[in-house]
């Protein structure tokens, strides 16, 4: 067995344990598939698995774990030039930043890589990532900011439910409030 098929069947492991619901599983393997492609000299397909590690460890609900994974991928990707998986490595990395409940740190990483991913082909990422970002603004008590990151978020999104059409409401009302009709 090479080492391309070795990296392709830890790979594929990783994958089934993600569709089995063993984040924890799925986490370990994709982390040892990253240690591969970095013994193989693969850096950005290791990164790529060290994100897919954060997003199974957060969903095993081992935050700390998740955020020492995905640690260094978004300069890895900038220094690529892959805007787009450096703005999902960052949304990972603020993802692991809130369940820790940093939340400013959170907040950081959540518009950095909303920055990078707008107007990008990961629109319903750069769509979550708005939301994620409204979800903090309310928890930390900014309301305004919150509607105003929902409303980015709601510009953004294909589908439009019955909340994004009552918050686009409350946008124009709050507008005409503050005379930016």
């Amino acid at each position: 067995m090479t080492d391309s098929d070795s990296i392709e069947s830890w790979t594929e492991k990783a994958k089934k344990a993600c569709s089995a619901k063993d984040y924890a599983l799925a986490g370990k393997l994709f982390l040892e598939t990253a240690q591969k492609n970095e013994s193989a000299g693969n850096a950005l397909q290791a990164a790529e698995m060290r994100n897919n590690a954060s997003v199974a460890l957060l969903k095993a609900g081992r935050a700390h774990e998740a955020l020492t994974a995905v640690a260094g991928t978004p300069a890895i990707f900038e220094q690529a030039g892959d805007s787009v998986r450096q703005g999902m490595a960052l949304g990972n990395q603020a993802a692991a930043y809130e369940d820790l409940h940093r939340l400013d740190e959170a907040l950081r990483d959540f518009q950095l890589s909303a920055e990078l991913l707008k107007g990008t082909s990961a629109s319903e990422m750069h769509t979550l990532v708005l939301k994620r970002i409204a979800g903090i603004q309310v928890r930390n008590k900014k309301p305004v900011h919150a509607l105003f990151a929902m409303d980015a978020a709601i510009d953004s999104s294909q589908k439009r439910s019955l909340s994004d059409r009552l918050i686009r409401w409350l946008m124009r009302f709050i507008r005409k409030l503050l005379g930016q009709t």
